[in-house]
């Protein structure tokens, strides 16, 4: 017998809850993974690359099971298995770390970028559907093979634009705007999955009473997710790395390049004159002085031009003095 599936159970409460979901994850993420590539330490970017990882992989697969509240089959109840649903959480935020750490290392050059997203959005496919395996209804499910082929397309696509936009986007609205993108492809993927399934119901329990509803058994599991997205959310908000644009992280590097917070004992530079000699040190901001008619530093006498025309034809200027007064 064929069942009767519904996958907006609650109308749309499940689908914008989904994507809200997903939207924080990849927010969360694209930060954290931007945070690494401007932390100047590497022994910290193994753990920002770490977090936007579980971040993005938490909320794609909080994103799937809260869109599975709203499904129900009318003829047959629905149960899931805790160890594969468990265990489709460990392949979402392991699939995702490959992608990240691959671009976080070795850049989005076209090979990594392609390869990461390939391998990245299979294994949100994968989760998807190890989900799916989960499910335990008196009946078989089926799924037609153009739909899932398409659904895995459209995971490979947003699993590439999501590494892209994890190592090119900068800035918080940026982030903001890759992430709501993130969660649209996110959500697409699944519910163009789940057109492509159909139920047929054992002819023994086929009953005509509603099944009952899975929440007991997803919201305790969903629970921990959840909770993880929340912290993940404190550390970003009080990271003050993470809030800021691109523009205000330069100006906080500014001052490592700055020659006043030079080691000491390091040599300083001065610019050489025309001649090659050094310039005399400037001290309290104070201009050189030009040497006095008169003695001069070995009690030799200094001349001074006439007035009118020095021998470099500049008028009113001493003989032999330079045009520029740090070439002495």
């Amino acid at each position: 017998m064929h069942g009767t599936t519904d996958g907006f159970h609650y109308g749309a409460v499940t689908p914008v809850a989904a994507y809200l979901m997903a939207c924080l994850g990849g927010a969360l993420g694209l930060r954290c993974i931007v945070r690494s590539l401007y932390h100047h330490g590497e022994s910290w970017r193994p753990g920002w690359l770490a977090l936007g990882a579980a971040s993005i992989g938490c909320g794609i697969w909080t994103m799937h099971f809260i869109a599975m509240i709203g499904f129900h089959v009318q003829e047959t109840t629905i149960r899931y298995d805790v160890g594969l649903t468990l265990l489709s959480l460990a392949v979402a935020i392991l699939v995702v770390g490959i992608g990240v750490f691959a671009v976080g290392y070795r850049g989005a050059t076209s090979g990594t970028l392609w390869t990461a997203g390939v391998i990245t959005g299979l294994g949100v496919a994968a989760m998807h559907y190890l989900g799916m395996a989960a499910l335990r209804l008196d009946g078989t499910i089926h799924y037609d093979r153009v739909t899932v082929g398409l659904s895995v397309l459209i995971a490979i696509a947003a699993a590439t634009a999501a590494l892209w936009a994890a190592v090119s986007v900068r800035g918080f609205t940026a982030s903001l705007g890759a992430s709501l993108v993130m969660g649209l492809a996110a959500s697409g993927m699944h519910y163009t999955a789940m057109a492509a399934v159909s139920v047929d119901v054992h002819p023994a329990s086929a009953t005509s009473w509603s099944s009952a509803s899975p929440t007991s058994l997803l919201l305790p599991m969903l629970l921990g997710p959840v909770v993880f997205l929340l912290l993940a959310g404190v550390v970003v908000m009080f990271d003050p790395l993470l809030v800021l644009g691109e523009g205000d992280w330069n100006r906080q590097a500014a001052p490592e390049n700055d020659p006043r917070k030079a080691p000491a004992g390091a040599a300083r530079s001065r610019p050489t004159g025309r001649h090659g000699a050094r310039t005399p040190r400037n001290h309290g901001g104070r201009s050189p002085r030009p040497a006095r008619a008169g003695a001069g530093r070995h009690g030799t006498a200094t001349h001074t031009a006439p007035s009118g025309k020095d021998r470099y034809g500049t008028p009113g200027r001493p003989n032999g003095t330079p045009s520029n007064p740090y070439e002495w």
